[in-house]
């Protein structure tokens, strides 16, 4: 794939073909960032956040959509209970495979930063150097529940579908996947915090103060459990999206924490 790096196409994963982007150097040549999308997410919905993230820190940026999002191929429904650690397990690595990573983070957002904490706490990748969570979720919560059900209003009743239908191909699958699950009754006791104690990189942990779908519990979680060294950063008068609401101070603590990482490698302004 490393000569379709800094493009924008298909590769395969999962059995399905998956949408991405490609930003800055290519593997070998720096680290790589991989991006992560939330439950309702897409790799176009990242926005301008990847160039901007390739710019601050001249490390690789790749961001794709997963099945059933954005331009990617429909997932099978229903999806099962577990399809996030499906996604960190079956899936991400043939992901990393696809792009050629060699060494580098996983930054999630949402349930990709449960995605993303899945992997690092199970697969124990060399590879990996570190892992950001932005918004992550690793157990229910009656808060996140109450405003899922809010979303499945919004989607039947309301605009939710015609605004999804900008940036998903099937708008249907893309909301079904992630809210049939998440309102599943079953789905109150699930639990992943476990992945927590097997986590051996550094982690940088991000929040806002408002966040709509979970508590500060669940970065809590990550400084209780977590054995590698792990940072938290709460922002005030922030929701569930930091890196739309708070793009600034995102990109200023990722490129502060890739610096502590790997400060030869770290280019503050780089490509800007």
């Amino acid at each position: 794939m490393s000569d379709r790096w800094a493009d924008a196409g298909l590769f395969e994963a999962g059995g399905n073909c998956l949408e991405y982007s490609c930003f800055g150097p290519a593997p070998g040549q720096a680290p790589t960032l991989v991006l992560l999308h939330e439950g309702l997410g897409s790799r176009d919905l990242w926005r301008d956040f990847p160039k901007r993230l390739n710019a601050t820190t001249g490390w690789g940026v790749c961001t794709y959509s997963r099945a059933g999002y954005g331009g990617s191929e429909p997932a099978a429904l229903p999806r099962p209970l577990d399809y996030m650690t499906h996604e960190a397990r079956v899936v991400l690595p043939e992901v990393l495979h696809a792009i050629g990573f060699e060494r580098g983070l996983l930054i999630g957002h949402s349930d990709g930063a449960t995605i993303a904490a899945i992997y690092a706490g199970t697969v124990h990748d060399p590879r990996l150097r570190g892992l950001v969570t932005i918004a992550p979720h690793f157990f229910t919560e009656e808060i996140g529940l109450t405003e899922i059900a809010r979303a499945k209003q919004a989607f039947e009743c309301g605009d939710l579908r015609s605004r999804l239908a900008k940036y998903h191909r099937d708008p249907d699958n893309c909301f079904r996947g992630w809210n049939d699950v998440w309102l599943h009754p079953e789905f109150k006791d699930w639990n992943v915090s476990d992945v927590l104690d097997e986590i051996r990189v550094p982690v940088l942990a991000i929040q806002g103060q408002e966040d709509q779908y979970g508590t500060l519990a669940q970065i809590d979680e990550i400084e209780r459990r977590c054995p590698a060294p792990a940072r938290r950063v709460v922002l005030p008068d922030c929701e569930h999206d930091p890196c739309y609401e708070r793009p600034d101070r995102v990109l200023t603590e990722l490129t502060r924490f890739c610096a502590d990482l790997e400060p030869d490698v770290v280019r503050p302004g780089a490509g800007s």
